[in-house]
């Protein structure tokens, strides 16, 4: 089992990276330029400058971020330091870069936004969500014949998902609020123990202060999430971070900002919620599940 070391302070340099781009956004709408007469001005190309505001930059540059706030007339002593902290901060390595080779340029990017997220709202109609899954579930889940990986990058996918749980306890823990279906749960992953201990674990999560637990039973029948796949919420503690949806389908991952869309996927989420069984209800079931396993 592959090892990484303690999460530290929940302090992500990607939400950084993505604060700063949106304020480097809105101080050129503010100073009436155009992408094309920044990127004269200073030399750059207009791609370099949308990579920038787009927040696709790995490690930002503090020279071309002094250069860009000097072109966009920021004298305020307070606010121009405030955003080279964020470009400083934006440069420190996450947790989870030592893996990165393995992951995916959007799972990186969910990965670094959910170790600050302070509330996470996930429907998962087919297997138990990521932060809820025990270990020998996990495995079973990363272990996929049909893929040609090394035993140690299993180990390591497996070792990701779990150092990302620790989000979930500790001083300010995050905020979970997960709808399954009642297939996450009938489906036998890596056989009856596995499942019972999985069931378990969720018996054990539903009772965390900071976990809310809800399942749509199959006797619901059809529900707003028939036909829908799964999605993620990110909300942040900083009214400045918008809220970011997530999903992970066949097709491949969509990392979603635009105000409009993530409100569609809130719009879903809480007509899934009114369909499910109460937190309470929800506890019941699985409890008379693991009784029956």
């Amino acid at each position: 089992m592959a090892t990484i070391a303690a999460m530290p302070e929940r302090r992500s340099p990607t939400l950084r990276r993505r604060r700063l781009s949106a304020e480097l956004r809105q101080l050129r709408a503010s100073a009436g330029m155009t992408l094309e007469q920044v990127a004269e001005r200073l030399e750059f190309s207009t791609a370099k400058l949308r990579f920038i505001e787009n927040a696709q930059w790995v490690r930002p540059n503090i020279g071309d971020v002094r250069a860009l706030l000097d072109v966009y007339g920021v004298k305020d002593a307070r606010q121009h330091e405030e955003l080279l902290t964020l470009a400083r901060e934006g440069r420190q390595r996450g947790w989870w870069q030592p893996h990165s080779k393995m992951l995916s340029e959007t799972y990186t990017t969910y990965i670094g936004l959910e170790a600050e997220a302070s509330t996470l709202l996930t429907y998962q109609p087919l297997v138990i969500p990521g932060l809820l899954q025990t270990e020998d579930y996990a495995r079973a889940l990363v272990e996929n014949p049909h893929d040609e990986v090394s035993d140690q990058v299993t180990s390591d996918r497996v070792a990701v998902r779990m150092q990302r749980q620790q989000i979930l306890t500790g001083p300010s823990p995050l905020s979970l609020w997960a709808v399954i279906d009642e297939a996450a749960i009938r489906r036998p992953v890596g056989g009856p123990e596995v499942i019972h201990g999985q069931l378990e674990r969720l018996a054990e999560a539903a009772r965390m202060p900071s976990v809310t637990l809800q399942l749509i039973p199959f006797s619901i029948g059809a529900h707003p999430g028939v036909g829908r796949g799964p999605f993620t919420i990110l909300q942040f503690p900083d009214d400045a971070d918008r809220d970011a949806a997530y999903v992970d389908n066949f097709a491949g991952e969509l990392y979603i900002e635009e105000a409009a869309e993530v409100e569609r996927f809130h719009g879903a989420f809480r007509h899934l919620v009114g369909a499910a069984l109460s937190p309470a209800a929800t506890m019941t079931f699985i409890a008379e599940e693991l009784a029956s396993t």
